[in-house]
């Protein structure tokens, strides 16, 4: 009987970390393609969607494209509806949103015509509180408390979705840390000689028109000007400078009598 021949040694390949190699390096060229289609952002499309967003979702912030966040602080500042105990939203609180989206979609309609962008009126609910915030941009001309004949329109319609409500109405007129017009500090040429006297101005004259022109009851009305002691975002850029350039309109809707307003 033959023997057996011994089993040859089988070969071992050195090359076997070519494979895991070869895996990595296809990996590393995707992610370096992901990265470089991701740069490449077209700034006007993306600056419309975040205003569109913000428009939308009711959220207040700065940022976008090339500063993020693109919104900040919490959802309470926009149109979210804060949670009773029971997790739902309390009578009174879904009053007040259905309100706010009965007043945008009349002052959006009137105010996108002019206005695509969307930020020229933002509304705003806070608990049982209703306030539409006015871009001065689009409403006064540069130290200018008188408003403008274009903006009219947009104020017609604010003020005919208030009027029906029967509520208090509070005008706020609130500027950035710069001189009126662009004066320099203490300047005589400029029409008002600081921003309390525009602030003011402004607020005084948006209140009487809601009662002059739409015959508001002069008792609901209140006008406030804050100059540049309330901002809402930072003076050191020009995108937060015209944030802070604005008029507040704001309605206290009150916890009792929920069932007052909400079908109106």
């Amino acid at each position: 009987m033959g023997r057996k021949k011994p089993h040859a040694e089988e070969h071992e390949n050195h090359e076997r970390w070519l494979v895991s190699y070869a895996d990595f390096i296809t990996l590393l060229f995707a992610f370096f393609v992901v990265l470089y289609s991701i740069s490449r952002v077209d700034n006007k499309r993306a600056q419309q969607a975040t205003e569109s967003i913000k428009w939308a979702m009711h959220f207040e912030g700065t940022g976008g494209v090339a500063q993020l966040p693109i919104f900040e602080g919490p959802a309470s500042a926009g149109s979210m509806v804060s949670l009773g105990s029971s997790g739902k939203p309390s009578v009174q609180q879904a009053a007040v949103e259905a309100i706010r989206r009965k007043v945008e979609r009349r002052v959006h309609s009137v105010v996108s015509e002019q206005n695509p962008s969307g930020n020229a009126v933002k509304v705003i609910t806070e608990g049982g509180r209703l306030t539409l915030r006015l871009s001065a941009t689009h409403f006064f001309d540069a130290g200018s408390s008188a408003v403008r004949p274009d903006a009219l329109a947009a104020l017609d319609a604010i003020a005919d979705e208030l009027a029906s409500l029967g509520k208090p109405i509070r005008v706020e007129g609130h500027t950035d840390d710069s001189a009126p017009g662009g004066a320099s500090a203490g300047s005589l040429t400029a029409r008002f000689r600081n921003n309390w006297e525009l602030s003011a101005a402004r607020a005084a004259n948006v209140t009487a028109y809601l009662s002059v022109a739409h015959q508001i009851k002069p008792e609901l009305l209140s006008a406030s000007g804050f100059a540049a002691t309330r901002p809402i975002a930072t003076n050191a850029t020009p995108e937060g400078r015209e944030a802070n350039r604005r008029i507040e309109m704001s309605i206290e809707m009150g916890v009792d009598d929920p069932f007052a307003f909400a079908g109106r």
